[in-house]
């Protein structure tokens, strides 16, 4: 596999995930009373802490997305104009 394969591919990874980024949000904050009754129902967490929990969840896989999608996506660009 090429540099600029695997660029390709790591560009793709990175609008995908933050494709679903942007879906769980939108989700949240659309339907989140609803989600948020679902899973205190499910496990036993109180109401007052899911939104920081959602919260952490997001911004955890935001971080996730950076580190192993958009910066080597961004090396192997640099590397590949050199």
């Amino acid at each position: 596999m090429s540099i600029a394969e695997l660029a390709n591919f790591l560009g793709w990874c990175t609008l995908i995930n933050f494709g679903i980024l942007a879906c769980a949000a939108a989700s949240l904050l659309m339907i989140g009373k609803s989600v948020a009754k679902f899973h205190h129902r499910l496990f036993a967490i109180p109401p007052t802490d899911l939104p920081k929990a959602y919260f952490n969840y997001l911004a955890n896989y935001k971080l996730l997305i950076i580190v192993f999608n958009l910066v080597p996506y961004l090396a192997l660009r640099i590397m590949g104009t050199s």
